[in-house]
């Protein structure tokens, strides 16, 4: 039985945010953060499956700026989640899944409720600091130079 939400069993453990390269998808620049325990990271190979998918995938996001949270969810799954700024000021989200080392590859997470999860606790300090980041740059003259510069504002810490 939970309470408020939350399984007495449940222990919570801090994860890593760790910056990666910044990707281009189709016109679309996002930066990147492995989210993972400190003693589990992101293998090399899961994070190349995961750009090699988005790099092929019809996902459209124009010419947005956004963020890329590749999170390690125990040993063999993995959220996918692609955020961009669109709005001015709002986030948009598509999710992404590798759900066990049986499954070959990522697929479109599916949603089949509507009220459903977002973003949980650890991924939440990355998107914190894009929205401050994102702030800033609305605050900018948003040419050239302040892309540049929200694109090399990232995150890494303990979350």
């Amino acid at each position: 039985m939970t309470q408020h939400g939350v399984n007495p069993a449940y222990r919570h453990q801090d994860k890593l945010v760790m910056p990666r390269d910044t990707i281009s998808l189709k016109g679309a620049k996002l930066k990147w953060y492995d989210l993972a325990p400190a003693d589990l990271p992101v293998p090399d190979a899961i994070r190349q499956l995961a750009q090699a998918y988005l790099l092929r995938t019809d996902i459209d996001l124009g010419d947005d700026l956004g963020f890329v949270i590749l999170h390690r969810c125990g040993q063999e799954f993995y959220f996918l989640l692609v955020s961009t700024w669109r709005g001015n000021n709002e986030l948009w989200e598509t999710v992404h899944g590798k759900v066990s080392d049986a499954h070959a590859d990522f697929a479109v997470f599916p949603q089949e409720s509507p009220h459903r999860g977002t973003f949980c606790v650890w991924e939440l300090g990355a998107v914190w600091h894009e929205q401050q980041a994102w702030k800033t740059y609305l605050r900018s003259s948003r040419d050239e130079a302040a892309q540049q510069a929200y694109l090399g504002d990232s995150f890494a810490g303990i979350v």
